[in-house]
């Protein structure tokens, strides 16, 4: 069966419902997960997606700040809140999503930005960052990957990898998201965790590719200073289901838009 699962960052869901609405309309993943949602669980605005047929939720909110959501087509059971670093910040959400094929279990991960400065002793947010990475280190995908469950992870990791995820490797060594430092504690989390890059598997490294664009720049598509942000990661086992990825770079450009734009990834189970 094909089986599709997006991640987007949407920057606050409930201004945001008119372009969720028109991206489910017109591409219908089975899965979906919002990573900064910035509202408690009980202001999420599930009505509009079960119109759509999004009955089934597993979120993690928090007023005006963060929040991660996952909303499904099919049911979802065992969802799982994690508090990174002990902060009480709502930046991670689990759960299986029953597939009808294979149960998946789908972690949707807000990883903290991490301020402007580089440098952990004079930046607690960045020190924050890599505490937060150092710790998403013990989830393992082969580790969860029994009852014929596989995992995926997915979401705003905040870092942009390889040279070709940044619109200038040279100048944005030093500018957080990009930092060796940064790159590194990424790969190990993905190292360490056995996850295999869905993205990077249909999109060769060699392309640039981005998912992100500031809002800052008065013609963000002209001026393409873009970076690749948004991941999604599986367990091996899923490797050979991958069929393609979509970046839908012009979602960046639409009314209202995000910052970020939806990835899909679009499986054969």
């Amino acid at each position: 069966m094909a089986f599709t699962i997006a991640t987007w960052n949407i920057n606050s869901v409930r201004l945001r419902m008119p372009i969720v609405e028109a991206f489910l309309e017109e591409h219908q993943p089975d899965v979906l997960c919002l990573q900064e949602i910035k509202c408690e669980n009980d202001s999420f605005p599930s009505g509009g997606f079960r119109k759509l047929g999004y009955q089934h939720f597993a979120i993690h909110g928090q007023k005006g700040y963060h929040g991660v959501a996952t909303v499904s087509k099919t049911p979802v059971k065992d969802i799982q809140r994690q508090d990174f670093c002990g902060k009480g910040d709502a930046r991670h959400v689990s759960a299986i999503v029953e597939t009808g094929s294979k149960d998946l279990r789908v972690h949707n991960f807000y990883v903290p930005a991490g301020g402007d400065e580089p440098d952990r002793e004079k930046n607690p947010k960045f020190a924050h960052k890599l505490d937060f990475l150092e710790e998403m280190k013990a989830i393992h995908a082969e580790a969860e990957h029994k009852d014929d469950v596989s995992s995926v992870l997915v979401g705003d990791l905040n870092i942009a990898p390889a040279e070709t995820d940044v619109w200038s490797h040279k100048q944005l060594l030093k500018v957080v998201s990009h930092t060796p430092i940064e790159v590194d504690e990424l790969n190990d989390v993905q190292a360490k965790g056995a996850w295999f890059d869905l993205v990077r598997a249909h999109i060769p490294v060699e392309e640039k590719l981005f998912s992100w664009w500031s809002y800052r720049s008065k013609d963000w598509s002209k001026a393409d200073k873009g970076r690749r942000l948004d991941h999604i990661w599986s367990s091996n086992d899923l490797a050979g289901h991958l069929e393609k990825v979509d970046v839908l770079r012009h979602m960046r450009g639409v009314e209202k838009p995000s910052d970020h734009v939806p990835m899909i990834a679009h499986l054969k189970l």
